[in-house]
């Protein structure tokens, strides 16, 4: 029989049931028909070829399908800036201690803040609902003695206009300057105007007490203009509350602490005492100087000094640069002066903020180009920008605030009873630099040190024996050093290391507007705990 050759039509495709399989394909929507053959005996003779218009895959036997190995991917995490408090060599010694301090230091001030002080009653009459005789030229000299305090354009231009309204002159005008000072009272018909040259002198600690009771007692109405007038004289006409020789131990233990402060070791106070009893000594000697050759006087001291302490190093002295060199210049450092422009530009003072800036920072070029010049006389190079850890021990800088507190108590000529409440903000101050390195490092500890003292120095004023606030201020201010900062960068300006010297101005420019701040900040959070006070006493 001849074979026959059937090829079915899609209907009559006959499709095996296949046995189940592990694997089951799914056709993509558009398959590729691959010619599969499968032979079918219709009958015993017979060959069907049957062509499958869909690939499928059959397997008797389940079919095992390999994962690829996982890969396994590492990404590291490159910080721009890692948290300070990962970053910082503080000892935990001194960060327990200053936490303590700051414990300490808040209770304090609680439990001042809640000891209330005795009622003064007002001295004298009632203030006059009219201008009082004499008011113009006691408004000037209270002007000129606040100027000459270091106080802030904004503070001198509100206390005078308070003082103004108490003795009856609501529409008094002031405008202060560092140094100028002018004052208009409004009359009959009339307008009186007083102009005044201020901030020729410097005063002391005690005369800057002095004089800024005076304005707090003549904003209360317990004075009138008289009274007052002849206060300032007595304050600005005082003399030295302490011998030569505690002016002058007193400058040397400034020196002493100051230099534990900045990471000294023993040598490194050593030297600092012996130059800072003779800076005490040529200051004594120029005290008359006039104020043409003051900068003669800061720019000769920063060229002897720096010329020892070169000289020092250079014969084998294991010294730290800055803990040895910038405790001796303290009192020439502008950090209040700085501060205070910064203040002042804050609070929209801005004539009076840029001459003060301009003042200060004329102040450091002073100081750079003296120890650059020491530096360039005996061959060491003049970048102060070495620090060290004290070798001394972990509380060798509360030594250094407790020494520092005291001897710009004597060399300034602090009240005895002040002395206390100085020492109390100081130790605030330095413990929240401490605190605010660890957490913020160490440009923004400048903030949390101001921050945290301000409060504290606002109450201690609330006392009867407390000074006012800006007597514990500007040892503060000169304890956060920001005018040290500004003197290494600018003595690297006048050297050799350039990218190094305009990240310390930077950063020296950064820690006064944190001292500012933090001011600010403490003042704006303490003002109506003050007030609370004030009118409670």
């Amino acid at each position: 029989m001849t074979p026959v050759e059937v090829t079915p039509t899609p209907t009559d495709t006959l499709t095996p049931t296949p046995e189940p399989t592990a694997t089951d394909v799914t056709p993509e929507p558009t398959p590729t028909a691959t010619p599969e053959t499968a032979t079918a005996t219709a009958e015993p003779s017979a060959t069907v070829t049957v062509t499958a218009t869909a690939t499928a895959t059959v397997s008797a036997e389940p079919s095992t399908v390999t994962a690829p190995a996982p890969t396994v991917t590492t990404t590291t995490v490159t910080w721009v800036t890692q948290p300070a408090s990962t970053s910082s060599e503080l000892p935990w010694g001194l960060v327990l201690s200053a936490v303590l301090v700051l414990v300490v230091g808040i209770a304090a001030t609680v439990w001042l803040a809640r000891r209330r002080p005795p009622v003064l009653a007002p001295v004298g009459p009632a203030m006059p609902a009219t201008p009082a005789r004499g008011l113009l030229g006691f408004l000037v000299e209270l002007g000129q003695g606040m100027l000459a305090a270091s106080a802030p354009a904004g503070q001198v231009n509100s206390d005078l206009l308070e003082v103004a309204r108490v003795n009856g002159a609501p529409g008094a005008e002031v405008v202060s300057l560092p140094t100028a000072l002018f004052v208009s009272l409004p009359g009959e018909g009339s307008t009186q105007t007083a102009a005044a040259s201020a901030g020729g002198r410097s005063l002391r600690l005690d005369q800057v007490q002095s004089v800024l009771e005076v304005a707090r007692d003549a904003q209360d109405g317990r004075i009138g203009p008289d009274e007052g007038s002849a206060r300032l004289s007595a304050a600005l006409a005082a003399p030295e509350p302490y011998e030569l020789w505690q002016r002058v131990v007193g400058y040397a233990a400034a020196s002493a602490g100051l230099s534990l402060i900045l990471g000294a070791g023993w040598a490194d106070v050593v030297v600092a005492v012996v130059l800072g009893v003779g800076v005490a000594l040529a200051l004594q000697a120029t005290a008359r100087v006039s104020g043409g050759y003051v900068a003669l006087v800061a720019l000769g001291v920063a060229f002897a000094v720096s010329t020892i302490v070169f000289l020092l190093a250079r014969t084998g002295w294991r010294l730290v640069p800055i803990a040895a060199l910038v405790p001796p210049l303290v009192t020439f450092l502008p950090g209040a002066l700085l501060t205070t422009a910064a203040i002042d530009l804050a609070t929209n003072q801005m004539v009076a903020g840029a001459a003060r800036l301009a003042a200060g920072g004329m102040q450091l070029l002073l100081l750079a180009l003296g120890i650059t010049a020491g530096a360039g006389l005996v061959g060491v190079p003049g970048s102060l920008a070495t620090s060290g850890t004290s070798p001394i021990g972990v509380f060798a800088p509360w030594l250094g605030v407790a020494l520092y507190g005291v001897g710009v108590g004597w060399h300034n000529g602090a009240r005895r009873g002040s002395r206390r409440w100085i020492l109390l903000v100081l130790g605030v101050a330095y413990a929240g630099q401490v605190v605010g390195g660890l957490l913020f490092g160490g440009v923004v500890s400048a903030f949390v040190g101001a921050l945290v003292m301000t409060p504290v120095a606002a109450v201690v004023s609330t006392r009867p024996t407390g000074p006012p606030a800006m007597v514990s201020f500007l040892p503060g201010f000169w304890l956060l050093v920001p005018g040290a900062l500004g003197l290494v960068g600018v003595t690297s300006v006048l050297g050799q290391s350039l990218d190094d010297a305009l990240a310390t101005v930077i950063t020296a420019a950064v820690t006064m507007v944190s001292i500012c701040l933090g001011v600010l900040v403490g003042l704006a959070v303490s003002a109506p705990l003050v007030r609370w006070l004030r009118r409670a006493s």
